[in-house]
């Protein structure tokens, strides 16, 4: 059967800076997932849509073509009300290890489908995969149970899910086309819709550290990604978050499980504590809405009164996070992976650190080990940096700025060439305090 569009026209279009209309959009979708359009020829169009730009309702229709290339999940068999976060991506960032749990203690059921880290930026299966025993594959039945009894699941997507989305962006990873705001706002959001929560939260972050540097860029992704929500019937909320500077004192696999216990266990960093608790509360008055929707309006108040720092400081958290680890195989009380080797690297003048640069300190865990160039590349579990100065902190001269740990000590070279520079250290702090939750959250972006 005749093909009722060509690939050369809908390219030619869109590099003419036309509006693709819903039928293109629909096919060339489908005939590049049924191997008619050639990757050439997507390689064109995502180009093209790079240098010409999306209008909203494009936007939103690429997103359903590419959710109508798979499966949907489908929650709405569960007892609990559901909500989903998503990051961005940066340096450090642990946040779905506490924050999953920490939700999941009112009642709400959190399915974190997540993925493994490439480049600089860790990915959430490899910190898990550092507990002994832990499994990032379940089926969709033991997804689904864990949910119902236990309330939280980090766990592996399905191949079934926005399959699309997934040929396309190994395509744009190697044509240059990556950074374009329609392409990543499709690509995120046509997961987590084909997902099926109720409710998202997003966590976008901009900083040196993260894949948009600046504010502006990020707001116009963040402002994207909520509306393409909103037009698929999704409660979507999107926080902007700081990444100039490493979240915690972590950037590494096992490292950051055991930064997040201590933040589960009451403790742990400030900034990671605030961002926690921020997004838990997004993430709660999300499920309240979802609760409302299904007509127990008792639920949704008292999600909407809920305190998720109590839920941190009490150990029902904590729990929840033993449960969760225990059910996917994993044992919570099994020591963690340690490097068999570190360095420390030390402050060569005295001052008050003003700057560390999250972009070199994710470059410097990556090369100890901890991450990966190649989506098959194995991952060190114990390798990372901890670091022991952070902006608003007194050094004096030779003091620890941070502590390297790999199992290669050859790898230790360019860890530290990858940090020259990365601390500033200045004679006086600056003048302005700022609260750990004012200096990572920057702004709200929601259409509400």
């Amino acid at each position: 059967m005749a093909e009722p569009f060509n690939a050369v026209d809908v390219i030619g279009h869109k590099r003419d800076g036309l509006r693709l209309t819903d039928a293109e959009i629909d096919w060339v979708i489908d005939a590049y997932t049924r191997g008619v359009v050639a990757d050439e020829q997507m390689a064109a169009l995502a180009m093209a849509i790079f240098l010409r730009d999306m209008e909203r309702s494009e936007i939103a229709r690429w997103t359903a073509a590419m959710i109508a290339s798979g499966e949907r999940m489908d929650f709405s068999g569960l007892s609990r009300p559901t909500a989903d976060k998503h990051s961005t991506g940066g340096v450090g960032d642990k946040i779905t290890l506490p924050l999953a749990p920490l939700v999941a203690v009112f009642g709400v059921a959190v399915p974190q489908l997540s993925g493994r880290g490439l480049g600089h930026t860790g990915g959430t299966l490899d910190k898990l995969e550092s507990i002994p025993g832990w499994r990032a594959e379940l089926t969709p039945e033991e997804m689904m149970r864990q949910l119902e009894t236990v309330g939280a699941v980090v766990c592996q997507a399905g191949a079934g899910l926005a399959p699309a989305d997934r040929k396309l962006y190994a395509l744009r990873d190697v044509t240059a086309t990556v950074e374009s705001i329609p392409l990543i706002a499709s690509s995120i959001m046509s997961k987590k819709i084909a997902e099926g929560t109720a409710s998202l939260v997003l966590d976008v972050k901009c900083g040196s550290g993260a894949f948009m540097k600046d504010a502006a860029t990020a707001r116009a992704l963040a402002e994207a990604m909520v509306g393409l929500g909103s037009d698929h019937g999704v409660r979507t909320v999107a926080l902007l978050t700081e990444m100039d500077t490493p979240l915690g004192l972590t950037a590494g696999n096992a490292l950051e499980v055991a930064e997040s216990v201590e933040v589960l266990a009451g403790g742990g960093p400030g900034d990671v504590v605030a961002l926690t608790i921020a997004l838990a509360r997004e993430m709660l008055d999300g499920a309240a809405w979802d609760a409302e929707r299904r007509g127990d309006t008792g639920l949704a108040g008292r999600l909407r009164e809920a305190d998720p720092a109590a839920a941190l400081n009490d150990g029902r958290a904590m729990d929840v996070w033993r449960a969760m680890i225990s059910a996917q195989g994993g044992d919570p009380d099994a020591p963690l992976p340690q490097a068999t080797a570190t360095e420390t690297i030390t402050a060569e003048t005295s001052g008050v650190v003003s700057r560390v640069d999250a972009l070199q300190v994710g470059v410097a865990a990556w090369r100890l080990g901890a991450g990966r160039a190649r989506k098959e590349d194995p991952v060190q579990a114990g390798a990372g940096v901890v670091l022991h100065a952070k902006p608003g902190d007194v050094v004096a001269v030779g003091a620890p700025l941070a502590t390297l740990h790999t199992d290669e000590p050859d790898r230790f070279t360019g860890a530290k060439t990858a940090l020259v520079g990365a601390w500033t250290i200045d004679d006086s702090a600056p003048t302005t305090a700022t609260t750990a939750a004012d200096a990572v959250v920057l702004d709200r972006i929601a259409l509400d």
